[in-house]
């Protein structure tokens, strides 16, 4: 591989700032500086970026589909294209594969398809289990026919028919089963997160769950005699705390609230998007239910939304419109928490050794061009 240079670029590296910078690399990075600590060297494409900005590579650990496809459906070839596409389309240089509450055979199909498209393409790095061991009350999009109680041995079936994939697991603390899950979860680097949970503080308090999926939705709710799942992710400052960040799922007054309460360390940012992402309007499917998505929204026939069709791009740009939040925040949000998080090392940032998984943005944070392990991909016109 050609090994390339970006040069008199404003640097976002994940930790630092860097006014007028160069990134030499290939598919990773080889250095990171100031101008005037660069050097040339024969046989490198030496690129101009002046006025542009270089940030990590967004990561999403949150995502059904898009395109057209879905994790569920456990095809291979299709998984690969989607992520191809989310790669070039908005950015996405490390991908959580989700799947959703369906039957034992669909999820281990799906487990097998993520497997095999991950063997092909290095950019799907894990599987989040968004169920089905949730809460029915607040199932949300997921078919309740297919909720289970908390069984470790069906999770390590799963997690092996993936390769070890599963990085992240939605479930419900309250269930009387919970405990052993956990263990199992932590004893296998598997992050366990309360979601579409009717969960107390004085349950959660007990629990070992460590990350929220989508906050505010299908959870039990802030009450003032009650802080529910939203008040205990809140109030519990080490928690991270997943964000959908369309301006629907989430009103932005209660998003500036999260942002305030949370801090820009412990806030991800997640598209929890489906097929219809980056589709026509009109009817879709989720987990074999009809879907229909309409004004960038994606909703069930009863009006509960299922899912979205953000693009990861609109999320970043958004946490910067309805927050407080500045570039470097944004730029926590949506990569460097997540790496942390999941010990993705190589990721997360611009910073000698680390995979050169990197986004050029314009002054107004618009997603231009993309390099993921060092191979370029440039944005479709809007």
């Amino acid at each position: 591989m050609t090994v390339k240079v970006l040069k008199h670029a404003t640097i976002y590296t994940g930790d630092d700032i860097i006014d007028d910078g160069f990134v030499r690399f290939d598919d990773k990075i080889l250095a990171v500086g100031a101008m005037e600590d660069f050097k040339n060297y024969p046989g490198d494409e030496v690129i101009l970026a002046t006025g542009k900005t270089i940030i990590p590579g967004f990561i999403d650990v949150h995502s059904h589909g898009g395109y057209g496809f879905d994790a569920m459906d456990g095809n291979a070839d299709e998984i690969d294209a989607m992520v191809q596409k989310m790669t070039k389309n908005e950015g996405i240089t490390t991908y959580f594969a989700t799947t959703m509450t369906q039957s034992n055979a669909n999820i281990e199909k799906a487990m097998r398809g993520v497997k095999t498209a991950a063997d092909r393409n290095p950019v799907i790095k894990g599987v989040h289990l968004e169920g089905p061991f949730i809460s029915a009350k607040f199932k949300g999009a997921q078919p309740e026919q297919y909720i289970k109680d908390p069984d470790p041995e069906l999770l390590d079936h799963w997690n092996e028919l993936a390769g070890g994939l599963v990085k992240l697991i939605t479930y419900a603390p309250e269930d009387d089963h919970a405990k052993e899950f956990e263990d199992y979860c932590l004893a296998h680097n598997i992050v366990p997160a309360v979601g579409h949970s009717n969960a107390t503080r004085e349950q959660l308090l007990t629990s070992k769950a460590s990350h929220a999926t989508h906050l505010y939705n299908a959870q039990r709710e802030f009450k003032h005699r009650e802080p529910g799942v939203t008040g205990h992710v809140m109030l519990e400052n080490n928690m991270y705390a997943e964000l959908i960040m369309d301006g629907f799922h989430i009103v932005p007054d209660m998003l500036e609230l999260a942002f305030d309460q949370k801090g820009p360390e412990r806030i991800e940012l997640v598209t929890d998007s489906m097929r219809s992402k980056g589709m026509p309007e009109g009817e879709s499917e989720l987990g074999g239910q009809k879907v229909f998505v309409k004004d960038k929204q994606a909703r069930l026939a009863d009006g509960t939304l299922a899912g979205s069709v953000l693009e990861f791009p609109d999320a970043f740009k958004n946490a910067m419109k309805f927050t407080e939040a500045d570039l470097y925040d944004a730029v926590l949000m949506s990569s460097v928490n997540q790496a942390n998080e999941f010990g993705l090392t190589s990721k997360g940032g611009i910073a000698v050794g680390k995979d050169a998984d990197m986004n050029i943005i314009d002054n107004a944070a618009n997603l231009l061009e993309t390099y993921s392990y060092g191979r370029h991909f440039v944005r479709d016109a809007d």
